[in-house]
């Protein structure tokens, strides 16, 4: 099966999910996500509510939205160079409506769908984009991540391909790692999808 036929099956069988309470089922899976063929794949957290979960596009419409593409670009690269998804594809939200941090047992949910994505995007280059995008890519393969912010930026071996966790593009990670660091974090993501993309056009 073709990775587009593999995708568009994936698709439907998340528009059919219905397993969480407590999120708006936004479903945010299909051709918005990106290249199927691109060189780096990134995971996030989940659609936020005034950004992919209104505009339909990850990371667009909001203020992480926005340092997202700034951030990208910063890393020399494009939403044609990259796949986008999360490691929960429906929007949590608290009883307010407000975003709120997907709980453990949606990351759960979602885990199927998200190594199925990873089974058909063969990025040589994954990026997650905090805690929640790095600890729901541990439930697919082990990795050797410790605190988000002293591991940002550095990539290490993940099931064949190379892992690199930042820290998410929301303003509040400002705090925690400054936004020089941020910037160079993706200006060195960037060479590292440039230098791996090469090298497998060497190796054909």
């Amino acid at each position: 099966m073709s990775p587009a036929v593999s995708f568009e099956s994936l698709v439907r069988r998340v528009e059919g999910c219905r397993v969480c309470e407590g999120v708006e089922h936004t479903h945010l899976l299909g051709a918005s996500n990106g290249r199927l063929d691109a060189p780096l794949l990134v995971v996030g957290e989940a659609p936020g509510r005034l950004g992919a979960s209104r505009t339909g596009v990850p990371f667009h419409g909001d203020r992480a939205g926005d340092r997202f593409e700034a951030l990208l670009a910063e890393a020399g690269l494009g939403r044609a160079d990259v796949f986008v998804t999360n490691a929960v594809l429906c929007s949590p939200r608290s009883e307010a409506g407000t975003n709120r941090r997907p709980r453990p047992s949606e990351v759960t949910a979602c885990l199927d769908y998200l190594r199925a994505t990873l089974e058909i995007v063969r990025a040589p280059v994954v990026a997650a984009l905090g805690r929640v995008a790095l600890d729901a890519l541990a439930g697919i393969e082990p990795h050797n991540g410790g605190a988000i912010t002293l591991e940002a930026g550095r990539p290490r071996p993940w099931a064949g391909r190379i892992l690199v966790p930042l820290v998410h593009p929301s303003g509040r990670t400002v705090g925690r790692r400054s936004e020089a660091q941020q910037r160079a974090d993706w200006r060195a993501l960037g060479a590292l999808v440039r230098r791996e993309a090469a090298e497998a056009t060497r190796a054909l």
